[in-house]
């Protein structure tokens, strides 16, 4: 059972208004983490026009997550990449009835504030995106709207949820349409969770003080985790999925739901690829129902992979030094 809780003292965040006889509360972490867990076993898409939104809708996506350009285009762009601009997110909240993300830059407080104030559902604090500061991530405590972070390891995961982040995703690697890191992110978290599952089961927690300051987080934190044997946010895989196999192998790796980038709008049969990865995440427990999802695309219209091994860009990277 995923907890709920995890508020912490002052928290700028956390609104409380008197309505007649009842009190209204906005932005606690039960809701934050309440609506990421709504969201569980689901497809979140991602999209930069009003168009491939709907696509999204129409083939079963939960929840869309607005760019400027998609990930392999701004491998491709070079240059800066910001958050996507203000009216077309609204013109795509407007356009589906499904919730609508939008990615700001790590450390960067106030393409946060604008995407708050544009009522988004989730913002992602994104390594897609060109980093405002390599040390500090946004202090999401300070937030109502929840936010969704990358990690590739237990301790970056804690880290971005101490700092109040409601869901966490593998970094894996975007836009390169290559499974690989995402697979290499979320077991590498996995083996942590059994490591530290099985010192608390031990009792030794001499152990888990010290893991917890390796892992610059609270004691509590980590003792909290250790406890459930997972972490106390939804986990979902991102970076580099471009298939339905892909996406159900990442679900049998323990992955909650699925963050997809540049693999179906940069494949010749979005309409078509959409809905296989939405079916193969639902129902990845069933190897027939992946195979008929595979047999719904076709390998010759996907996007064009790139060997990580030899990338120039590693986005993966970004924001490692917070």
């Amino acid at each position: 059972m995923i907890p709920l809780s995890g508020n912490i003292e002052g928290a700028k965040g956390r609104i409380s208004e008197k309505v007649g006889e009842f009190t209204i509360s906005r932005g606690t972490s039960t809701l934050k983490r309440g609506f990421a867990h709504m969201l569980k076993n689901g497809v979140v898409m991602d999209v930069t026009t009003v168009e491939q939104a709907q696509i999204a809708e129409e083939a079963g996506a939960v929840s869309v997550m607005v760019l400027d350009k998609l990930p392999s285009d701004v491998r491709k762009a070079g240059g800066v990449a910001r958050t996507a601009s203000i009216r077309v997110i609204e013109e795509i909240m407007d356009a589906v009835t499904i919730p609508v993300m939008a990615k700001c830059r790590i450390g960067h407080v106030y393409e946060a504030r604008v995407l708050e104030e544009t009522n988004v559902d989730m913002i992602d604090e994104s390594e897609v995106l060109t980093p405002a500061d390599e040390t500090h991530h946004i202090w999401k405590w300070d937030f109502t709207t929840p936010f969704v972070n990358g990690a590739r390891s237990l301790a970056e995961a804690l880290r971005r949820i101490e700092e109040g982040a409601a869901m966490i995703r593998t970094k894996g690697e975007p836009g390169t349409g290559n499974v690989a890191e995402a697979v290499t992110h979320i077991k590498k978290v996995n083996e942590e969770l059994r490591l530290i599952k099985s010192i608390y089961d031990s009792g030794d927690n001499q152990d888990l003080v010290k893991m917890a300051r390796e892992f610059k987080v609270s004691y509590e934190l980590v003792e909290q985790t250790a406890k459930i044997g997972r972490l106390p946010v939804v986990n979902f895989a991102a970076g580099g999925i471009a298939t339905p196999a892909d996406a159900a192998y990442l679900m049998s790796l323990g992955c909650d739901g699925i963050f997809v980038g540049s693999g179906i709008f940069k494949a010749d049969d979005a309409k078509e690829r959409a809905r296989a990865i939405v079916l193969a995440t639902t129902f990845w427990e069933d190897a027939d129902k992946v195979k008929e999802a595979q047999r719904m695309i076709d390998e010759r219209h996907s996007m064009l992979g790139l060997d990580v091994k030899n990338l120039e860009l590693r986005m993966q990277e970004r924001g490692s030094a917070a």
